[in-house]
């Protein structure tokens, strides 16, 4: 028996992620390779030719964890296929690439350095919820197969660089601003960008898991300070920037206003809409109701659904979606592109979009009403009480319903009125509640504000704006 208890923390709703030194270590990457390796052998096997891609990230600590991961596989008879160091998408497209029965990526995403983690996912489908906690389960009962498996090493960062550029349509030539944030599209970028006609000016393209320059995280405005100041000085069309695993994007236009995914996600309708008429586009509860809206009046069906990668990718199964997006930055192409979250591809597609009009990019959005909102505001709380947070709030809201407000707990709590409305909702990645308020007014968003506010004190929170 070769039995071994994760902590139960670290399994979460669609990966497994920790601290190093605290919950996550090198033992954890051992006992999951074996433990991943029975689970795509059970009977009936999941997978037929148990093979499995595994990548790592930047960070300090994972090309340690990526090995002990690597020699689990292989010890239940895997044959183990190692692209290195790379983006997650890179290892997504290696696993249909090399048509490989499933993957495993060693990263933290865009979680502070000390932490690290591994997504999990089937060829034709991402691994999360039950499955995560029955890999668990599986270690904990030390029913663990035995063979003799195999490790090699591969070499797939042209071959994927080429796929990116397979579908790149420029009609005129770009001013382009980069920030890799030192995560580990960095490389990657570098090689895009060569094959790219334009002009590229690039941030922090260097790996570096210590992050010396800024988080890697998009989705906050104070991290896109450095890649503004390189769009004013040179006179960019645009500014992309990535999180620490490249799975997520952030845009900038050429005034240097931060674009919201859910914006950027009417941009990409666009086309997506035209190559697929009355098809269903999928947005998390985070998103705008503008994007909601717009995606309706293009003659596609919109449809809210939860947020995390995993879960979006399953729903995108579900309905034959050819595009999904998270307010995260998670935005997910089926429409000539796989069904995953590949920020890079995204940057493609959107220097498309660009270069087929004659404006800036601000010109993409500007048919769009004004809304006032707020990013994604975060609440730290315990990982032990945050997923009975809500449910606490969803009980106080009923008790006010009336015919002005409408809720909603598809995910968290999504609360409706006439000036708009505003979302409560735990985290699944980290030890926070996740806030968003959009009003079509200032005054609005001021009541929603203290509504949000007022509701969040009676669980004993604040939330600062």
């Amino acid at each position: 028996m070769m039995s071994y208890d994760f902590d139960p923390t670290i399994l979460r709703e669609y990966d497994i992620r920790g601290q190093i030194g605290k919950n996550l270590s090198e033992d954890d990457a051992l006992a999951l390779g074996r433990s991943f390796g029975t689970f795509i052998q059970k009977e009936p096997p999941i997978c037929k030719k148990h093979v499995v891609c595994v990548g790592y990230d930047g960070r300090l600590s994972s090309p340690f964890l990526s090995e002990k991961l690597c020699q689990g596989l292989k010890e239940t008879g895997v044959r183990v296929i190692s692209v290195g160091l790379g983006p997650t998408p890179m290892l997504y497209f290696a696993v249909k690439h090399l048509n490989a029965d499933a993957g495993i990526m060693v990263t933290g995403s865009h979680n502070p350095s000390d932490y690290n983690g591994f997504k999990m996912t089937l060829n034709k489908a991402p691994v999360f919820g039950e499955t995560i906690q029955s890999i668990g389960a599986l270690s904990s009962a030390g029913i663990i197969t035995k063979g003799e498996g195999s490790i090699e090493g591969y070499n797939i960062k042209e071959i994927y660089v080429d796929r990116l550029i397979q579908d790149l349509d420029l009609t005129r030539e770009l001013n382009i601003a980069w920030d890799a944030g030192n995560g580990a599209a960095g490389e990657i970028l570098q090689m895009l960008t060569k094959k790219i006609p334009g002009e590229h000016h690039l941030l922090f393209e260097n790996i570096d898991g210590n992050f010396p320059n800024h988080h890697p995280d998009p989705t906050v405005d104070e991290n896109l300070i450095d890649l503004q100041n390189l769009v004013k000085e040179k006179g960019c069309d645009l500014g992309i920037a990535f999180d620490g695993d490249g799975d997520r994007i952030g845009v900038v236009d050429e005034n240097c206003n931060v674009l919201r995914c859910d914006i950027l996600m009417t941009i990409y309708a666009r086309e997506v809409v035209k190559n697929n008429p009355n098809a269903a586009i999928i947005g998390d509860v985070k998103c705008s109701s503008i994007m909601f809206d717009e995606i309706n009046k293009m003659g596609a069906k919109a449809v809210m659904w939860k947020t995390g990668h995993s879960l979006i990718k399953d729903k995108m199964r579900e309905l034959n979606a050819p595009l999904a997006g998270e307010l995260s930055g998670h935005i997910f192409f089926a429409d000539k592109y796989y069904g995953y979250d590949d920020a890079l591809y995204c940057a493609i597609r959107l220097l498309n979009a660009l270069s087929h009009t004659d404006g800036g990019l601000s010109s993409l959005t500007s048919h769009l009403p004004k809304l006032f909102n707020t990013p994604e505001l975060r609440i730290d709380v315990s990982e032990k009480e945050k997923f009975d947070l809500v449910p606490r709030v969803f009980d106080s809201l009923k008790n006010q319903a009336n015919d002005n407000m409408d809720i909603d707990n598809i995910d968290g709590v999504r609360v409706t009125t006439p000036d708009g409305w505003w979302l409560l909702r735990p985290s699944n990645t980290q030890d926070v509640l996740v806030a968003r308020i959009e009003a079509n007014s200032e005054d609005g968003l001021e009541r929603l504000k203290n509504m949000a506010s007022e509701e969040v004190k009676k669980i004993g929170y604040t939330i600062s704006f």
